[in-house]
């Protein structure tokens, strides 16, 4: 078992229990099941005041902000994660090749990483078998109530498991190639943001973009294996 480290005080992660979740593609119409092991999940997305601490960056720097940042690339977040590994003598879970584009995870390593898809949305309904794991005003930040920003992160009601932000406030970036027989290197982000509609703010909601992609509503939030 993965012992926790005092510095998750400051940016707590959550245990999750082993389990399974159903998948779905709604563009080829096709559903599977993925078995999860027990995993640890970030109980908030990474804030503005977080992210430059670790990279050494002035970009977004506001000093206690946690306001979720934004402006993220695929890329960003994965070094991010390294930083946040190498920072505590953690295990790097990427190793980085040919100029940055090419990243390879290893899982077995103690250090920080995105989510996969499965684990993102299993922790995200936390037992519950709906498109949300509570009513969407209470749960989340999105177009019908944010007021055309993003809000500080755990304002809103968790989930069962302690999760916050989940659905809502900022999309999330995850491991996983959306499709890559068609998309190529598009990776997957989840959850619906500020901007978002309603109907995009749920647990199997699923979006894509380059891995260099950024925007002021998708940031990221660290995983860890147990």
């Amino acid at each position: 078992m993965t012992q926790l480290h005092p510095h998750e005080e400051s940016y707590p992660m959550v245990t999750i229990p082993a389990g399974q979740v159903n998948l779905r593609d709604d563009r080829i119409k096709k559903t599977w099941t993925v078995e999860l092991d027990s995993f640890c999940l970030a109980a908030v997305p990474v804030t503005v005041a977080l992210y430059p601490a670790v990279v050494h960056t002035t970009d977004q720097a506001v000093r206690g902000s946690t306001i979720p940042v934004t402006n993220i690339s695929w890329y960003d977040a994965i070094r991010f994660c390294n930083a946040w590994s190498r920072t505590f003598g953690l295990k790097e879970c990427y190793s980085i090749a040919d100029g940055g584009e090419q990243i390879h995870v290893d899982r077995e390593a103690n250090g920080y990483r995105l989510p996969t898809e499965a684990e993102w949305q299993y922790a995200c309904l936390a037992g519950t078998i709906g498109y949300r794991y509570g009513e969407l005003n209470e749960i989340a930040w999105y177009q019908g109530n944010s007021g055309g920003r993003a809000h500080a992160v755990g304002t809103k009601e968790p989930n069962a498991w302690g999760l916050f932000d989940m659905i809502g406030n900022v999309w999330e970036w995850c491991w996983d190639q959306y499709d890559p027989l068609v998309y190529g290197s598009y990776r997957s982000f989840r959850g619906g943001s500020w901007a978002e509609e309603a109907r995009g703010c749920g647990a199997t909601c699923r979006r894509r973009s380059h891995p260099t992609f950024k925007i002021d509503d998708l940031g990221f939030r660290l995983a860890r294996t147990r």
